[in-house]
């Protein structure tokens, strides 16, 4: 068996530029989320439970309130948690459409400074897929871009937005994937553009890109359009390593990979800051599953591996995955997006026996 798909493979030593160092009683924010949220935060914390995680859980509500321009945004309490605490874990939150309304994701990412999305994609023994031995990481950068949500009328019927690409944010997500690349073995760093249309906006982010690989030799780096990155990646994955891109095309990106290892639901994220860090599940909230035991908590639970390793809390990490991975493996305990019958419980139920 490819060793790619051995079950201690997939988060395999992640590693992040900023680190926090951890000691018994770490107190994490804890965001459960929409739909699904409440019942998949409450299958990791059952599981942390079990493996004996020396963290404690300061759980928040991210209902929106209503602000003085009129919109509604995060909570002040959950706010003040994230910044005390420095780290965060999120279950999936809707959006809802239309005026007024902010994009929660969006806004948690902008308060923080989370400059830096890290999703890997790594096939799962025995879930098997169209690809095999599938390794690809995508940095995305995630505070610009099309989503700084610069947009107005111009005359009834003629809107213009706005992409925002400035150097500093364009350097730093650079520096981060190349860091990241070093950190973690990785031998190929492909940046993802469309600098032939965007010749500005664009242009500016592979100028950064070709500076910051300028410092870094040992790491091979190549320039792609991002047309031409799907097409490939769909033919034969094993052509990327890394991949380092700016926002929008990293949100497409990303689910375009995490639908080559069996999607959102199997396929961890973590979104890095200067001082701190908020992981989460990037599915959607499921409303119509909600509250019904039917839900799959992997991603949430893979999300939560990584935050573990983030705060250098690895053995856990280890174990939690590695008891997750095998469970998934033997097949008998799957919930139904998965191709089996188990409830959210009974899955949840199993991971934790063999702890």
């Amino acid at each position: 068996m490819n060793k790619l798909l051995r079950s201690s493979s997939l988060l395999l030593r992640t590693r992040f530029q900023t680190r926090h160092h951890s000691s018994d009683g770490r107190t994490v924010t804890l965001i459960p989320g929409d739909g699904i949220g409440p019942e998949i935060s409450s299958a990791v914390q059952q599981i942390f439970s079990a493996a004996n995680v020396p963290i404690t859980w300061d759980v928040v509500d991210v209902t929106p309130v209503k602000y003085p321009d009129g919109k509604f945004g995060i909570p002040p309490k959950a706010i003040e948690s994230v910044m005390k605490n420095k780290i965060g874990l999120k279950g999936p939150l809707a959006t809802p459409i239309g005026k007024g309304h902010r994009s929660l994701n969006l806004e948690i990412r902008k308060v923080f400074s989370l400059y830096a999305n890290v999703r890997p994609c790594r096939s799962i023994e025995g879930y098997k897929t169209l690809y095999d031995g599938v390794d690809v990481v995508t940095i995305r950068e995630n505070t610009e871009g099309e989503y700084s949500g610069i947009e107005h009328e111009i005359v009834p019927g003629v809107v213009q937005s706005i992409k925002l690409i400035t150097e500093p944010a364009s350097r730093r997500v650079a520096e981060y994937a190349f860091d990241y690349a070093k950190s973690n073995g990785r031998k190929t760093i492909t940046a993802v553009h469309k600098a032939n249309i965007m010749r500005l906006s664009d242009g500016l982010f592979l100028q950064c890109c070709r500076e910051v690989a300028e410092k870094h030799p040992e790491i091979k780096y190549k320039e792609m359009y991002l047309d031409t990155v799907c097409l490939n990646m769909v033919q034969d994955p094993s052509r990327f390593d890394v991949l380092v891109m700016p926002n929008l095309y990293g949100d497409i990106l990303s689910d375009l990979c995490a639908g080559l290892v069996g999607g959102l639901g199997l396929t961890p994220s973590g979104n890095v800051g200067k001082d701190g860090a908020v992981f989460e599940s990037v599915h959607g909230t499921a409303p119509d599953i909600a509250g019904q035991d039917k839900a799959n908590p992997t991603a949430l639970l893979l999300s939560a591996v990584m935050m573990l390793k983030y705060m250098e809390l690895d053995s856990y990490a280890d174990k939690i995955e590695n008891a997750c991975l095998e469970v998934i493996k033997e097949g008998a305990h799957l919930t139904a997006d998965l191709g089996g019958t188990a409830k959210c419980s009974e899955f949840t139920n199993e991971i934790c026996s063999k702890l």
